[in-house]
């Protein structure tokens, strides 16, 4: 089974895509987390957002792996090596969307997601999974919430990590990424018609996990 799960950042899908996947013994496949450890690695080499053709090479012979433990924690490989803390830096929310819109990227991630979700029942998180990775998932979400919910949601995160960032600046660049996002030229962040929309604004991660599992399961 294939479970979609889109939508803005903030709006919690990721972290309703890992519990769901955990409370059903699925995969979990963070999308977005794909896209920031090609930036990481971007970054590394000092390939710029614009240089194109660098940026499809490297994305061609990366090797990414994603490995969830028993609780449902995802680890992020990048060349054999464990990044998945320093993917969440703020370096690298800047510059994810501006690598994640070009086209010869995402067709390469595109073949390397749909060869993870097909290995195993899964549930994938990502703006166009539901529309362009997998269109005939058995199940489609797209997870939203309101703009000033998703920062303070980003906001509380980031701090608690131990990061120092301002509201503004997870305004600012939630603001970016929406426009990026939704906007691009290449799988664009949208609803897939048939795909469930729940708004997350006002509930409890446990209550929309539980609205999930309820449209699965029913």
């Amino acid at each position: 089974m294939i479970i979609a799960m889109d939508g803005p950042a903030g709006a919690g899908k990721s972290t309703v895509a890992r519990i769901t996947a955990q409370k059903l013994g699925f995969l979990y496949i963070d999308t977005g987390a794909m896209y920031r450890a090609l930036t990481l690695k971007a970054m590394e080499l000092n390939i710029g957002v614009n240089d194109t053709a660098a940026l499809i090479e490297m994305a061609r012979t990366a090797s990414i792996d994603l490995v969830n433990n028993a609780q449902g924690v995802l680890t992020v490989f990048l060349d054999g090596k464990d990044v998945s803390a320093p993917i969440r830096h703020p370096r690298i929310t800047k510059l994810v969307s501006d690598i994640a819109k070009i086209k010869g990227v995402r067709v390469i991630m595109l073949e390397l997601q749909r060869k993870l979700g097909l290995a195993r029942d899964s549930v994938l998180d990502g703006r166009d999974i539901g529309t362009v990775v997998f269109p005939d998932a058995d199940r489609k979400f797209y997870i939203d919430a309101d703009f000033n919910e998703r920062a303070r949601r980003r906001y509380k995160e980031l701090k608690e990590a131990g990061q120092d960032i301002t509201l503004q600046d997870i305004e600012n660049d939630l603001r970016n990424r929406d426009n990026i996002d939704s906007t691009r030229e290449c799988a664009p962040l949208k609803k897939a018609d048939d795909a469930i929309f729940i708004d997350t604004t006002n509930l409890a991660i446990e209550e929309v996990v539980n609205k999930v599992l309820g449209y699965i399961n029913g």
